[in-house]
């Protein structure tokens, strides 16, 4: 234990047997994994009186379809053959939006998250060789989350419907987290609705901040759940804005598209 500062820790997440709500509340296994990676290193810790905490290094996680690669034992003699180029839908963006959030509930002993990898390869940004570069759907929830998952990490206390999963059992359709962003004033909700049908109402108390007024709803959503973006159609799949949302009384109401990742930005008034 003395010699140790981090836990590495690794996951990945891909569809299996077409059962699409398991995937969409995979998130929930990464919830459960930190914590009891946390839980573990805390008992070494009490048992041992040792002084420090040890911290998490999450530093490897993304959706990969493992299943997709034929095994380097069947791969011919290639000079830089493209493997392992997974290509991402909308669904896949959402999950890697839900990750992020389990990240970030976890950011206390998380120090640590590396997306793997980050070109190509199971990676948010493709090329053709020697032509052209494009967003992969999780492009987004990623570059989004970076950007403006910045601050503290505030403790949501979230009610939500929830569902039966054949892999996870019970998840809640709602996954949501939120940052506090003090110099800029401002607080960014990340949610996500796992709900494939119907859209959902959310409120949100912002009692706490009185000085937030209004803030803009940014959602990544579509018709087609297999959506993907392409050299030829590279923004297929992208973040829209939609109506600005009110402050009243200290509260907020949004809803949330079917099967989307979202993102909704609070900032003071004048």
């Amino acid at each position: 234990y003395d010699v140790v500062d981090y836990v590495s820790m690794h996951a990945y997440y891909q569809e299996f047997d077409d059962d699409r709500d398991s995937f969409l509340g995979c998130a929930v296994d990464t919830d459960r994994f930190i914590e009891e990676v946390v839980a573990t290193a805390d008992h070494v810790r009490a048992v041992g009186r040792h002084r420090k905490r040890l911290h998490v290094s999450f530093d490897e996680w993304n959706v990969w379809y493992q299943n997709r690669f034929a095994g380097e034992e069947n791969l011919g003699f290639e000079q830089a053959p493209r493997l392992i180029e997974d290509v991402y839908s909308l669904t896949d963006a959402i999950v890697v939006g839900t990750l992020l959030n389990s990240l970030l509930r976890h950011a206390d002993r998380v120090k640590i998250g590396c997306l793997a990898q980050l070109v190509n390869v199971i990676a948010p940004i493709m090329t053709d060789p020697g032509g052209a570069a494009w967003r992969q759907t999780t492009y987004h929830p990623f570059a989004l989350t970076s950007r403006y998952g910045r601050g503290t990490v505030l403790r949501l206390e979230t009610r939500s419907p929830t569902h039966e999963t054949a892999r996870w059992g019970e998840v809640p359709l709602l996954d949501a987290v939120a940052v506090h962003d003090e110099e800029a004033g401002s607080v960014t909700v990340f949610a996500a609705n796992r709900d494939q049908r119907e859209p959902m109402a959310v409120d949100i108390d912002l009692r706490g901040l009185p000085a937030l007024a209004a803030g803009d709803h940014t959602t990544l959503a579509g018709d087609d759940p297999d959506a993907v973006n392409d050299a030829a159609a590279p923004d297929r799949v992208t973040p829209r804005q939609l109506d600005e949302v009110k402050v009243d009384g200290g509260r907020a109401r949004v809803v949330l598209p079917p099967l989307s990742w979202n993102m909704i930005r609070f900032v003071a008034g004048s």
